[in-house]
């Protein structure tokens, strides 16, 4: 892919029986990113150079997306499997823990894996996905996040969603992109054709999917959490029109030790569309109690 420079790699692991695809730069300590819906690894290449100074940073394909495999089965994409493809990748790397960093679906393997494997994780940062818990809660009192939330429903039925999102040469993954960003200029028509380029891989829509045709399985239905132990950034674009502010609120009832960064005109796509504000943040909030 020509914006790869000389420094980042492209390399595969092989974990919880799937190989996922993977971008890496730099030494030192594990920084893992994962990234949400409709994306892949490409959605860090802000973050990547930036961080790889300091760490041996490393932004994977989830599986089912871009250059990962793509399980058939429903079943395959099951948050558990998802968690246990994140606990290998760090075991499978040879480190022993790491800053863990997730946007969107993402982020929310993130928080699951920092519950399940919290002897995994240093430190947590999460970037416009709120807490489970707070999710659950709003799925299920706050009508106005059902409405924002829809789509997740709509993902539900079978096939249709495939066709509606590669109509038009995958129109809609590029305007969800696009659309809903407040500076526009976040994505370049490259940007959003390597979107595209990914989505259109064999058997990518429908794994996509399988995330949100597994989530009332097992992703919400947990109704106790313990207090996380891990030290945990939320930054948050204000303007995310599918995931409301409030949702942010509280947090702290489920972290120990919570901090969170607002940015203001910024949409759902925080790392994309303000990079040096996000960039910015991560360091702060990684430098406290280093040294």
């Amino acid at each position: 892919m020509s914006t790869l420079t000389d420094s980042w790699q492209d390399d595969y692991i092989l974990t919880n029986g799937v190989k996922l695809h993977y971008v890496t730069q730099g030494e030192g300590k594990l920084m893992l990113m994962l990234h949400g819906f409709p994306e892949f690894w490409y959605s860090w290449r802000h973050q990547i150079p930036e961080f790889a100074r300091d760490y041996k940073v490393v932004a994977l394909d989830l599986r089912g997306y871009n250059d990962s495999d793509k399980p058939k089965d429903l079943s395959a994409y099951q948050i558990t499997e998802l968690v246990n493809d994140i606990k290998g990748v760090i075991q499978g790397l040879g480190d022993e823990r790491c800053v863990l960093v997730g946007h969107d679906w993402g982020g929310m393997i993130a928080w699951y894996v920092a519950y399940t494997y919290p002897e995994l994780v240093d430190k947590l940062i999460v970037l416009n996905i709120p807490h489970p818990a707070k999710f659950t809660q709003a799925l299920r009192s706050n009508p106005q996040q059902l409405l924002r939330s829809w789509y997740v429903f709509f993902f539900q039925l079978p096939l249709l969603p495939e066709l509606l999102l590669q109509w038009d040469d995958y129109q809609l993954i590029a305007s969800s992109l696009n659309d809903m960003a407040i500076d526009k200029s976040a994505f370049s028509e490259a940007d959003l054709n390597t979107y595209k380029d990914a989505a259109a891989k064999r058997g990518a829509m429908t794994a996509m999917l399988n995330y949100y045709r597994n989530a009332f399985s097992g992703l919400f239905n947990q109704n106790q959490w313990d207090v996380l132990q891990i030290p945990t950034l939320m930054i948050w674009g204000e303007n995310d029109t599918a995931l409301g502010k409030e949702l942010t609120y509280n947090t702290k009832d489920y972290v120990q030790d919570f901090q969170i960064r607002y940015i203001p005109n910024c949409s759902h796509w925080v790392q994309q569309e303000q990079p040096q504000l996000v960039n910015q943040y991560m360091r702060e909030f990684l430098a406290k109690d280093e040294g």
